[in-house]
């Protein structure tokens, strides 16, 4: 095979128009495993598929694009720091998007290795021009960039290289564009102060971070709540976390969503604002945050009760993601009548709303409603069922009509709520208790899609899993749960149909 890659290579740099031979090449590095590829060209220089990307012809730079990434990840990232980096520099600058990709990814790869890592930054031309990309007009092109550089945040000299030389300026002028160039770099910024609390701090000193916080409270709403965004994935870390604090942010956000019921372009940013809280509570304590900010929990409230199906989505996904932590339901417990009313909205909602309401209020219905084993205490009990109690006069029977409407959507989320009271005795009581019910589990003829068909193996499994269920339920109807499970989510039983010609 060697001999053939050596030969193909041979006459592609012979023949004037070598897209047959590309594609050759193509074939017989493709049917080799990388091994074989790295022993076959690693003594070979690959000048002659480089020079190729110069054309016109988009199915010759495709091939050629094909061939390098084949043969690029089969060699060492050291290798190709010491031999390709100029031709690898070359391609940040193709006007063809999968030659940028392609030179980016393989940058990538050599910042994340220690010894490639050196011998780029020694010779910071490479970084300068991958952060151009940066300005790139295709995303991808600008999202790989990204990706590439954050790899650097992972060591000191790549912090130092981005953050204390010339490349700084070079950041700074490229984020000058435009509005959406600068999210781009801040988006850079957020992705390496995530990393750790060291590389956190080289973003603030170089006033990216002071930047980015400025921009909450800029006139344009568009861009507060681009920058919103951007706040609430620092927040994912701990150190992000604690800087924002330090810095007064979570007030700051507080006052916005304050200031925002007297503000006529709000809906443009307010649900942004929430989710920043919304994500704080799951990350740090829900009852901390709903008790120093208020207005987060109450703002909540508020927009599940609004027209505005905007509000009302961004509402049912926060309340179901307090609703994931028993902390949460009790936070949302203590609120008493106030929480009831946006119960039984997210109810109607779930019985007749638009098709993606209903989703999504199934969907938190279901956080709300579950409870893990270890969690299941006499009062916590007590409150999941008087929630379901809350939905309708007949619970089980609402949630079942949702789930045969033909919308595998719905049918997979009200599975999911039926999953979520599955392992709790009362739920098992009203399931048994509910004429047709255990025969609708057991049916594998409703629900025909793969998503269904998983939703109630789940749901199944969730059954036989559950202490309780054999007791409750009974054993003739335990014993066929448990022969679903063995026999699996796509089990179809064969019918035997035999035709006799002349019966009676």
């Amino acid at each position: 095979m060697t001999a053939t890659i050596e030969s193909l290579l041979e006459e592609i740099s012979q023949v004037e128009d070598p897209v047959e031979e590309l594609q050759s090449l193509k074939t017989a590095l493709l049917s080799i495993p990388l091994s074989a590829v790295r022993d076959s060209v690693s003594g070979q220089r690959l000048d002659v598929i480089f020079t190729l990307l110069n054309s016109s012809e988009r199915e010759q730079v495709e091939l050629c694009v094909d061939i390098l990434e084949r043969i690029l990840m089969a060699l060492s990232p050291l290798h190709l720091a010491q031999n390709y980096r100029a031709e690898l520099q070359g391609g940040l600058t193709h006007p063809e998007e999968i030659v940028k990709i392609l030179a980016l990814t393989q940058i990538g790869r050599m910042v994340e290795h220690a010894e490639a890592a050196t011998e780029i930054l020694n010779n910071q031309e490479v970084l300068r021009g991958v952060i151009q990309c940066i300005r790139e007009e295709k995303i991808a092109v600008a999202k790989q960039a990204i990706q590439s550089l954050s790899k650097l945040s992972h060591s000191k000299p790549g912090l130092d290289k981005l953050f204390h030389s010339d490349l700084l300026e070079v950041m700074k002028d490229v984020m000058a564009t435009s509005d959406i160039i600068r999210y781009r770099i801040y988006e850079l910024v957020v992705e390496i102060s995530s990393v750790s609390p060291i590389s956190l701090g080289y973003c603030a000193n170089s006033s990216f971070i002071s930047q980015l916080l400025g921009e909450l409270t800029g006139d344009d709403v568009l861009i507060r709540a681009t920058a919103i965004e951007m706040v609430t994935t620092l927040a994912h870390s701990l150190h992000g976390r604690q800087y924002l604090a330090q810095q007064g942010i979570m007030d700051k956000v507080s006052n916005m969503i304050r200031g925002a019921e007297t503000d006529p372009f709000s809906s443009f940013y307010l649900p942004g604002l929430v989710k920043f809280f919304g994500n704080l509570a799951i990350m740090d304590s829900p009852q901390q945050v709903c008790e120093t900010y208020p207005v987060f929990q109450n703002k909540v409230f508020e927009m599940a009760m609004d027209p505005d199906p905007v509000m009302i989505g961004v509402a049912l996904d926060t309340l179901g993601l307090l609703g994931t932590t028993v902390e949460g339901k009790q936070v949302l417990q203590k609120t008493g009548e106030k929480f009831k009313a946006v119960l039984l909205r997210m109810s109607q909602l779930a019985s007749s709303g638009a098709t993606d309401l209903r989703v999504r209020s199934l969907e938190a219905i279901s956080q709300l409603l579950t409870l893990q084993p270890e969690q299941q205490t006499e009062d916590l009990l007590a409150l999941t069922e008087s929630w379901f109690r809350l939905l309708s006069n007949q619970p089980i029977d609402m949630i079942h009509n949702i789930s045969t409407q033909p919308f595998p959507e719905l049918h997979c989320g009200a599975l999911r709520i039926f999953t979520a009271i599955s392992t709790q005795p009362w739920g098992q009581k009203l399931m048994i208790s509910s004429p047709g019910f255990m025969e609708f589990i057991l049916d594998r003829s409703a629900g025909q899609t793969k998503e269904a068909k998983d939703a109630k193996f789940e749901l199944v499994g969730s059954l036989v899993s559950s202490s309780t269920a054999a007791t409750i339920l009974g054993s003739q109807h335990y014993i066929r749960l448990k022969t679903y499970l063995k026999e699996g989510p796509y089990y179809v039983s064969a019918v035997a149909a035999v035709g006799t010609e002349g019966a009676d």
